[in-house]
């Protein structure tokens, strides 16, 4: 708190104090959670206890507001559902988002029966969910393993995902998502040994968390689908084991209920999905085969790539490095981990294998999985693909994190651990969680106002001007922005935001030139957009994440000039109803019905 304190006033110490609080928080945890001959119980209270520690990291970026970009897109629906009271409004800044309001259904609970603000409630539930997936991820490697150890460390090994400490703790419907992922995977895991009327409970149980899961978030939906789809072919093809057929049936039907009920349910409601994530894997897969083939370099990759301090890069690098040697060390080991209990021991552990003779497919499915990890890092390495390799990583860390497990306490601390043995393997993991809060943002110390760099671009000037709106305009008016004040003005000044102006024309087309042309001006008048609102210190400095309005839009390398910002000025129809010197307002209603 002291670091975020001082970086907001601009003082040198600020990244001093963040940091030394980083690793104070992180590694005398990790250390003590890694050790040999540690009580069951402490390890489960520590790992909650860095889950929770690792939150409150987060939180106190914001501790008085949410502030990240899904929050707000998240924070509106929440707010739409307790004025309206119903469900599937639309939402122009994320049009899927309505069509699974699960998130909010919950939020909005607690809010009426507490009384709490929709901040707090939805802060309160984050809280109880990251404790929650902890303890599921904990249970479930445990009933595959046996031992609370390896999932000890499976679970430190895991929050090394970029993912895990801010986007997994965002008021977003991933952060409820994968938990009831994971519920569903620890409760298919314990009740693998069950037969009879305690089996059937547990798939009771497991249909209705994937009939939750099917409206809460649609990726985690579909991992959820095909793990259980591909343990349902591995349990197919395994001739090891006295319930074999029991347990054929039981994966054949979780299986197609998890494909069965997401569909149902895209269904049902005439799901956008296709045209929500299409674009963004087309262009991920293409950038990165173009880059594996030596293609040249879209422009668009050279500029305004964001980058971070030295430091933080060094350390992502490092633990990338160490996870790599862990999967490494640890694949085979762990194939031989789902080997028959009298199986014998070195390689033909793996003949078993290989002959289709092993005892849990789960550990089989975790451990092919684990591929997923060199595919994810590449697609990180380039702007078009981040987006895909960061979303894979929530997911596949749960194979990263048995594998890497099991090559600490089978392969690199030996049968008696002693010396650097003893010592290096808890370190590493350390570093490896030091590496998930390095490579989850680009800046996680709260400074000054930076351009175009979401929730750093969020402070008191643009909130104040949203309120302004909501008083003096009232809520509902139509407004288009760039991309962090579209948040604000939808958020904080309940109006209409929109990313378009009319179908195929976004607002960057209308801000960017320095002169109007005779098909945007057309455009605009025959929008129905009520207001423009300009922010001048887009005219400042370039974007930090490499763009103003979308991430698609072309990158100029260069700051939008002042010029155009004003060039509204100068139309006739157009009339300027705020300006506080770095923000004007336009109403463009003069516009309509005059072209």
């Amino acid at each position: 708190m002291a670091g975020h304190g001082a970086g907001r006033q601009g003082y040198d110490v600020a990244p001093l104090f963040f940091w030394s609080g980083v690793v104070l928080l992180i590694v005398p945890t990790s250390l003590r959670i890694a050790w040999p001959m540690v009580a069951r119980g402490e390890r489960l209270f520590l790992l909650f206890l860095l889950a929770e520690a690792l939150f409150y990291y987060k939180a106190v970026y914001s501790p008085t507001s949410f502030i990240n970009h899904d929050e707000f897109l998240h924070w509106i629906a929440a707010d739409d559902l307790m004025t309206a009271r119903r469900l599937f409004l639309s939402n122009p800044l994320l049009p899927i988002g309505p069509m699974y309001p699960a998130l909010e259904i919950l939020t909005t609970a607690i809010v009426n029966l507490t009384g709490l603000p929709l901040f707090v409630a939805g802060t309160l539930l984050l809280a109880v969910l990251r404790g929650t997936f902890i303890g599921a991820l904990f249970l479930f490697f445990e009933s595959i393993t046996g031992s609370p150890r390896i999932s000890a460390i499976a679970c430190l090994a895991y929050m090394g995902c970029s993912t895990f400490v801010l986007f997994q703790s965002m008021f977003s419907y991933e952060s409820l998502g994968i938990v009831l992922c994971m519920l569903a995977f620890a409760v298919e895991a314990a009740s693998k040994d069950l037969v009879g009327r305690p089996r059937l409970k547990a798939l009771g149980l497991i249909a209705l968390l994937l009939a939750s899961l099917a409206v809460t978030h649609h990726l985690t939906a579909a991992f959820t689908a095909i793990y259980f789809l591909a343990l349902a072919a591995l349990e197919a093809l395994r001739r090891q084991g006295p319930l074999r057929i029991e347990a054929r049936t039981a994966a054949g039907f979780m299986a197609l209920l998890a494909i069965a009920l997401p569909l149902v349910w895209i269904l049902a409601h005439g799901n956008p999905l296709t045209s929500y994530l299409g674009p963004v894997v087309e262009t991920g897969f293409k950038t990165l085969l173009g880059k594996l083939l030596g293609a040249a370099t879209p422009r668009s990759e050279n500029l305004g790539a964001p980058t971070q301090p030295p430091g933080m890069r060094l350390t992502t690098l490092l633990a990338i490095l160490l996870l790599a040697l862990g999967l490494a060390t640890g694949f085979f080991r762990s194939l031989a981990m789902a080997a028959p209990s009298n199986a014998r021991p070195g390689w033909r552990a793996i003949q078993d294998i290989l002959k289709r003779r092993w005892r849990d497919s789960r550990i089989m499915l975790l451990t092919l999985l684990a591929f997923g990890f060199p595919i994810s890092v590449a697609f990180r390495l380039t702007i078009a693909g981040w987006e895909i390799g960061n979303r894979m990583g929530t997911f596949v860390f749960i194979a990263v994190g048995l594998v890497v497990a099991v090559s600490i306490v089978h392969f690199w601390e030996g049968r008696t651990p002693r010396g650097w043995r003893r010592v290096a393997p808890p370190v590493a993991l350390a570093v490896i969680v030091l590496g998930g809060v390095t490579s989850a943002t680009l800046e996680p110390l709260r400074g000054r106002y930076r351009v175009a760099a979401d929730q750093q671009s969020i402070e008191s000037m643009g909130i104040e001007t949203a309120l302004w709106t909501k008083e003096w305009l009232k809520a509902g008016n139509r407004f288009t922005a760039d991309r962090v004040n579209r948040l604000l003005l939808a958020g904080y000044g309940r109006q209409d935001a929109r990313v378009n102006i009319v179908e195929g024309v976004n607002a960057a087309r209308i801000f960017e030139p320095k002169e109007l042309g005779p098909d945007d001006l057309y455009a605009l008048a025959r929008s129905d957009i009520d207001f423009l609102l300009v922010d001048l210190r887009l005219s400042t400095a370039i974007p930090v994440l490499g763009f103003y309005f979308e991430p698609w839009q072309a990158q100029e390398g260069a700051p939008l000039s002042g010029a155009a910002l004003l060039k509204f000025n100068d139309i006739k129809g157009v009339t300027r109803i705020y300006d506080n010197g770095w923000i004007i307002i336009y109403d463009v209603r003069g516009l309509h019905g005059n072209f």
